[in-house]
């Protein structure tokens, strides 16, 4: 492979590269800088990126003896701009924090900086990732559409093949959404499986860090890094003969054209691969979960800007206001009745998830919406998010005007590699779903 086309490596890929001394740290990342030169003027991922600072870390990158080098050596990675990076700003697109550095790593940036990773940049947010109000990021594939939100730059870098790894956050439906508009891997792990510690919070009862790839192989690999683990080790899926409950959830109404024809479509493609699917209502106690589900948020945003809202509330988005004025009028006997609720529904949902290979349920309402004013609807992401269960976008469909639609897998809490392992194989059959990536 050219030099010039190293861009295009998945993480796995160009981690073998590197290990075999086939290339190096710094010639990968020129590649990828080139990437980003070219096409950064139509996708603007990228909240900051800095090439000196990224190729200084790549030549000492390349100086660090092979015995020493970690899981992750030279992988580039975009960081979503409400983490905390030791050598970058952080802003949480707010001017209240413009050029602010706090000179330390978030967690999860501080264990893959230790695994030998690039931290590459920061990619761009809705405000404090917590508003449907776009950055000025735009879709790779129509500079006319959002690449969703909330975390746009993440999902948009991945897609446009500017790093092959993102770092991405979900509240409502901010890693699964993006995943889909961008025709990418979008994994939201089990809530609490990864430090939320120097990340941005909005709400401490949903908030969960997750990955954005190219490839399961490299979500794999992320997986290992970040030690996540099942109680019993997940043997190798087997498709042939595995039952996947279709789960259209009670939101089933706002989907789109191009979301029910790739639930036709999917069906068919896992009963073509020998695999069985059945339809999956859920009981009368997950009616509601929309509700649910802002309740909790609402409740927990009150206190989650206030500290803004008292230094200078002129400067906050609406919203966010109306968050911590609680406009909505939500009392705290309704917050902690949601709360409750929800809680009660987690071992449900695992037992119910537990019957089948999967449950396969809609990531989006359709392709991504026109302008970028708006990052999308949540509201198929909403009450799996609230369900703490892990969640895996899987490209390979598309809407009316060509663009990508994902459909979303979901199984048990804590069953993240038993997950990984499925989504590995329904990736291969849905790449035959007829959408296949220009880029």
């Amino acid at each position: 492979m050219s030099t010039h086309d190293l861009h295009r490596l998945t993480a796995s890929e160009a981690l073998q590269l590197i290990r075999t001394d086939q290339i190096s740290v710094e010639e990968y990342a020129r590649s990828l800088l080139k990437r980003v030169e070219s096409r950064d003027s139509q996708v603007q991922a990228w909240a900051y990126l800095n090439p000196n600072l990224i190729l200084s870390q790549a030549r000492a990158l390349d100086k660090v003896p092979k015995e020493e080098r970690g899981p992750l050596h030279g992988i580039a990675i975009g960081v979503k701009d409400i983490m905390y990076t030791k050598d970058m700003p952080t802003e949480h697109n707010s001017p209240l924090y413009k050029g602010s550095l706090i000179q330390v790593d978030a967690s999860p940036v501080m264990t893959l900086r230790n695994s030998g990773a690039l931290i590459f940049g920061k990619t761009t947010t809705t405000e404090f990732a917590s508003t449907t109000v776009g950055p000025q990021t735009s879709n790779p594939y129509n500079k006319g559409r959002t690449p969703g939100g909330s975390s746009s730059g993440s999902g948009a870098a991945v897609a446009d093949m500017q790093v092959p790894i993102a770092l991405g956050t979900q509240t409502g439906g901010s890693i699964i959404r993006p995943g889909s508009f961008n025709g990418i891997l979008g994994y939201k792990p089990t809530w609490g499986a990864i430090s939320r510690e120097g990340v941005r919070m909005y709400s401490i009862n949903l908030d969960t860090v997750g990955f954005y790839a190219r490839s399961v192989q490299d979500l794999q690999l992320l997986a290992d890094v970040f030690r996540l683990q099942d109680d019993e080790i997940p043997k190798p899926f087997i498709l042939p003969g595995a039952t996947f409950a279709l789960c259209k959830t009670e939101v089933w109404p706002e989907a789109g054209p191009g979301t029910i024809k790739a639930m036709e479509r999917a069906a068919e493609l896992l009963r073509a691969a020998g695999a069985e699917t059945v339809e999956l209502d859920l009981p009368e106690d997950f009616n509601g979960m929309q509700d649910l589900h802002r309740r909790i948020s609402q409740g927990d945003g009150r206190a989650a800007f206030l500290g803004e809202y008292t230094t200078a509330k002129d400067k906050l988005d609406t919203f966010l206001v109306g968050q911590v004025e609680n406009v909505s009028g939500i009392t705290r006997r309704e917050y902690l009745e949601a709360l409750d609720v929800v809680a009660s529904l987690r071992p449900k949902i695992d037992r119910i998830a537990s019957r089948y290979a999967a449950i396969l349920t809609p990531s989006v309402p359709d392709e991504a919406p026109e302008g970028i004013e708006s990052t999308g609807s949540a509201v198929f992401n909403a009450m799996w998010t609230a369900l703490h269960i892990p969640v895996v976008n899987i490209p390979g469909f598309s809407g009316s005007s060509k663009l990508p639609i994902g459909l979303s897998l979901v199984a048990p809490r804590y069953k993240d590699r038993y997950l990984l392992n499925v989504s590995e194989e329904i990736s291969k059959v849905f790449g035959n779903g007829g959408w296949q990536s220009d880029l």
